[in-house]
């Protein structure tokens, strides 16, 4: 049922009352692994190989949530170790090509893929696996099979989206826009129905959030907040080149890249249950609430759940979740000396983009052009809001600017990072870190210009975007003055 703290709760007291109930102890790992509680998870999981060492399910487990912790070498070696066992096992054989690939093992990614589609055709998601390479190329063999597998009336919902999706990126590298589009459509018009979204309770997010955080409100809360710097938050839009900028950050020796970590979504959640009592719709409207020391607590409770993606002992570490752009008012109140910087990218280009990306979770918005117009709309006028409360706070990269004259914008953003220049992060396509986005093969090349046009191909079609952005669209990479209102 989604009620991850009352399972927790519940599992929690079935292994307090009978420590040898493993059946219970094993769900208890599941349920803190989807809770964001790792550590806790792989404590319970010990305990049960400590028992149990051949057995499956737990291994299994531990391997995602080595993956989770950026623990690669480990949870590549035990998906090899149940592949042994399990050879036939699709989704193993899926779950061990997303470790290779994240590692940087791409040719060991492309084989464990195409041994999920081989077991299994009408598997969609390991041909959306390939496709989601973004460099990887099918062949002609490929597409039949996609086709075929499109035609059987029995194929389940989610195969079959992951393979619209799948044959839109194999139709548009062979050119062929207009049938690529299609499959994309297809593909987001299945995952709607799925994930319902309503445009409006983000609009209504945004504007309680601009209420909220005025310049008094931050006058009224200076000192506040945990003083460390540690933290640098890059925020954005999926597929506005977050991943490029991490990569560029994370080759200077005092950064490290982690993943888009879900600590801060965690802890907005808590507000937010914690304001339902007394009727709160967001977790913004429990803030003013709020002490010093509360605020300092949540600075420091994100530390220290952060802490075990940290691997390398750099001073600095990269929170990449694009999302977190709703919660730069909460992170000036709680790390006020935490870096903050915004990817931005053309609208349409990045727009686009988001809608041929099928993502796992958490971009419920992108599955409609007019949708991802009005979300690009409402982040464009949060943003701006901030740079007028908080003037200076958040450093913007525009990727066409990045793509133009890359070392300017390297030296700019190393600058606001307050970080000595390192020509090694002009080399960031040398990096050999994990990287767990979509983008992860892509920063592992040089910057190239192919992909700023890329939208144009699919101009006739994308009317739906362009009326969602409204006068965002002619204003780039200025602001609009009616959302400077």
């Amino acid at each position: 049922m989604g009620l991850l703290d009352d399972a927790e709760s519940l599992l929690a007291r079935c292994v307090e009352l009978v420590p040898g109930f493993d059946a219970a102890r094993h769900h208890y790992a599941m349920v803190l692994h989807r809770a964001n509680k790792p550590a806790e998870a792989l404590a319970e999981l010990d305990t049960l190989l400590a028992r149990d060492p051949t057995n499956a399910g737990y291994r299994n487990l531990k391997a995602a949530v080595s993956a989770r912790t950026g623990d690669y070498d480990q949870a590549i070696a035990l998906y090899e170790g149940l592949l042994h066992e399990y050879p036939e096992h699709a989704r193993l054989w899926l779950s061990y090509g997303h470790a290779l690939k994240t590692a940087g093992h791409t040719a060991r990614a492309i084989a464990a893929y195409r041994q999920a589609a081989t077991i299994d055709p009408g598997f969609g998601d390991a041909w959306w696996s390939l496709a989601n390479l973004k460099t990887f190329r099918f062949e002609s063999a490929d597409l039949a099979t996609l086709r075929e597998q499109l035609a059987r009336g029995d194929l389940g919902a989610e195969h079959r989206l992951h393979l619209d999706f799948a044959l839109g990126k194999a139709l548009e590298d062979a050119g062929e826009y207009a049938a690529s589009f299609e499959h994309y459509r297809r593909g987001n018009t299945q995952r709607v129905a799925m994930i319902p979204y309503d445009a409006g309770d983000t609009t209504a997010r945004v504007r309680k959030a601009r209420a909220i955080y005025t310049p008094d409100f931050f006058r009224e809360r200076a000192g506040a907040g945990c003083d460390a710097r540690d933290p640098i938050f890059i925020v954005g839009l999926p597929r506005a080149g977050s991943t490029l900028i991490e990569q560029i950050l994370s080759s200077h020796p005092d950064v490290e890249g982690t993943m888009e970590l879900p600590e801060l979504l965690s802890l907005t959640k808590g507000l937010r249950q914690r304001g339902e009592a007394d009727g709160a719709t967001h977790y913004h409207d429990i803030v003013p609430s709020l002490d010093a020391g509360e605020l300092r607590d949540l600075g420091e409770r994100y530390l220290e759940r952060t802490r075990i993606h940290r691997k390398s002992g750099a001073p600095l570490f990269i929170d990449k979740m694009p999302n977190n752009f709703h919660h730069v008012g909460l992170i000036q109140l709680m790390l006020p000396n935490a870096t903050i910087i915004d990817a931005r990218r053309h609208p349409l280009a990045c727009g686009f983009s988001a809608y041929k990306q099928q993502f796992a979770r958490g971009q419920n918005f992108s599955y409609r052009l007019g949708d991802i117009g009005r979300y690009y709309r409402d982040y464009v006028a949060l943003m701006a809001h901030f740079d007028a409360v908080l003037p200076g706070r958040v450093h913007r990269v525009h990727y066409e600017a990045m793509v133009d004259d890359t070392e300017a914008q390297v030296r700019a953003l190393l600058a606001h990072c307050g970080l000595d220049f390192d020509p090694a992060c002009l080399r960031f396509f040398e990096n050999d870190r994990p990287v767990r986005t979509a983008s992860s093969e892509q920063v592992r090349q040089p910057i190239y210009r192919e992909g700023l046009e890329q939208w144009r191909h699919y101009a006739p079609w994308l009317g739906p975007l362009e009326e969602g952005l409204g006068s965002v669209l002619a204003a780039y990479p200025a602001v609009p003055a009616d959302l400077l209102e």
